[in-house]
């Protein structure tokens, strides 16, 4: 009696044609750095809103601001709590390079979301001066271009989705 290996690759037809199209991914270095740069920046600022690290509020705190500071309705709370869930977990996941498709689209998502609804009045430019109301959205557009680039390219070298792809 023969046995054979049980792990899955890129083509075998066991595995649904939807997780190969998200894991899928090249051996480039640019969806690496692009990765790589989106989730070491986003890290801290979920940090922030989970644990309160870096100055943060932590996770009752940064609800309590989205709630009631910034008036999201409770019915709109849990889309809150996703975007908590996609600064952190979602950076964790860039970092690795694990589901980096769905972390970049959920990052992605929350930056487009905050730069419509809380920055773009203030303009382009963040407040480096001190000058203006609040922060532009020229950090965010940024995150957004990062984020495009790991949604179109997927993890590149050195992710988790290229090792489970092959």
């Amino acid at each position: 009696m023969t046995t054979t290996a049980t792990h899955l690759t890129a083509t075998d037809t066991t595995r649904p044609a939807w997780l190969t199209q998200l894991l899928h991914t090249t051996d480039d270095v640019a969806p690496t750095v692009a990765r790589l740069t989106l989730g070491l920046i986003m890290l801290p600022h979920g940090l922030q809103k989970t644990l309160g690290w870096f100055g943060g509020y932590g996770y009752a705190g940064t609800m309590g601001f989205f709630t009631e500071t910034m008036g999201i309705p409770a019915l709109f709370a849990f889309l809150a709590f996703l975007a908590i869930v996609a600064e952190s977990l979602g950076a964790l996941a860039l970092i690795t390079g694990v589901l980096t498709r769905v972390a970049a689209a959920g990052i992605g998502i929350v930056m487009l979301v905050a730069a419509l609804t809380a920055h773009l009045p203030n303009g382009l430019f963040m407040n480096w001066s001190g000058t203006q109301a609040g922060e532009g959205f020229e950090y965010h557009l940024l995150a957004i271009g990062l984020a495009l680039v790991a949604l179109i390219k997927g993890g590149g070298r050195a992710s988790i989705d290229g090792v489970l792809n092959k």
